[in-house]
């Protein structure tokens, strides 16, 4: 007997040798890595998300009949960390693909990371252009609407109104840079009249921003671009409505709408700012009621926009894994390019050209009801819609 099991074991090993990448009877295994001390107020509910996200997979029969096993790691905000997590997670834990990243230069440095060891990435946060256009490359794929897609959203709306002097306020690294620099171009583009006439570029997580305040009133701008985000955010719209700052003054503002920075500003929320964000509580589609139903029956809370994030990233990879029935980096790359996926937001499709999810975004203005910040005369924005053509891609993005 003890012949036979050992002849059927042997029959096995070889069996696997033989198909390499093809799924068999085992855990399949994704890296995951993520700023969680960075920035737990979008990182904690974002692995909430991928945690029922995983949860269900695993319920309805897993990949083709295996278990997803996700296994984390927190890059502490930190790029040279996050490299580090991932060659563990790679090199130790054997995990087929990377998952993940909230900073675009920790994205960037993932994605990079990627085309050197030849691993697939499917990034679910980082906003930058660069992560698909111009530093993209074969092993990357990104889910949440990029800077150009949101910038696109909010410039389509901030060329309506009659103001003509702009400043802007952003972090500044990777992903204020981008999202500054592709809104003054998209606007100026629809309104050549727009004048630029200030800056301020605070070091993220720490502004000063009673000064970031004086130095925008002293440009005399009509209208603020603001990019913050988080506790700068709070310290920001603190400081501009002791000052006066946004009296009389638009301002159009990236990500303030999402319910981990609109909520801490409380009743201190400034009325009227244009932004993208997420209104939770207003979105009535029956994938949203299925997901938002599933999240406070798990959780007994509401979700935030990484919630959203982090089940439609798991659910992204679990597609892509179960179109390709193998673990093959080569084959998880076809699977992708044109994959469509069902969100909470409805279907996507990430694009073949760019690698680019078309994922969208609400837009509408804030307001303040019973004490508390809220998104208003909001509504979804298509990413398809707000995406450049073929042509322009293919000039941005380098041929890999």
């Amino acid at each position: 007997m003890s012949k036979t099991v050992s002849f059927c074991h042997v029959l096995a090993a070889a069996f696997a040798v033989a198909l390499p990448g093809q799924l068999l009877a085992a855990d399949i295994k994704i890296g995951e890595i993520n700023s969680y001390s960075g920035l737990p107020a979008f990182t904690e509910p974002y692995r909430k998300g991928w945690q029922l996200a995983v949860e269900e997979i695993n319920a309805k029969g897993g990949i083709n009949g295996n278990k997803l096993v996700v296994i984390s790691k927190d890059d502490a905000g930190k790029p040279a960390d996050a490299v580090t997590a991932a060659n563990e997670l790679v090199s130790k834990e054997g995990v087929v693909m990377l998952t993940g990243a909230f900073f675009s230069h920790i994205g960037l440095a993932l994605a990079d990371f990627a085309a050197q060891k030849k691993i697939y990435y499917l990034a679910g946060e980082p906003l930058t252009d660069a992560i698909v256009w111009s530093k993209g490359n074969r092993y990357t794929f990104r889910l949440r609407p990029s800077n150009y897609m949101q910038a696109a959203m909010l410039a389509e709306e901030a060329a309506k109104l009659p103001v003509k002097k702009w400043a802007t306020v952003a972090p500044n690294y990777e992903y204020g840079q981008s999202a500054v620099a592709v809104f003054k171009q998209l606007l100026s583009a629809k309104r050549p009249d727009v004048e630029w006439v200030g800056e301020q570029w605070p070091p993220q997580g720490k502004i000063d921003a009673g000064a970031v305040s004086e130095a925008l009133e002293a440009t005399k701008p009509e209208a603020i671009l603001n990019v913050t985000f988080g506790p700068d955010l709070v310290k920001f719209v603190r400081e501009g409505n002791t000052r006066g700052l946004f009296q009389g003054k638009t301002v159009v503002s990236f990500l303030t709408g999402e319910p981990e920075y609109i909520d801490p500003l409380k009743a201190e929320t400034p009325e009227g700012w244009l932004v993208t964000g997420y209104p939770w509580n207003g979105v009535d589609t029956p994938e949203h009621q299925a997901f938002l139903k599933a999240y406070q029956a798990k959780y007994n809370d509401y979700p935030r926009l990484g919630s959203v994030v982090g089940y439609a990233l798991m659910q992204s990879a679990a597609e892509v894994l179960k179109k390709a029935n193998s673990t093959d980096t080569e084959k998880l790359i076809a699977a992708t390019k044109g994959l469509k996926v069902g969100t909470p937001f409805g279907e996507v499709t990430f694009r073949d050209i760019d690698h680019q999810s078309t994922l969208g975004a609400f837009v509408g203005k804030t307001a303040v009801k019973d004490g508390k910040g809220v998104m208003v005369d909001y509504s979804y924005r298509d990413g398809a819609k707000y995406l450049p053509s073929d042509d322009e891609v293919k000039k941005l993005r380098p041929q890999n």
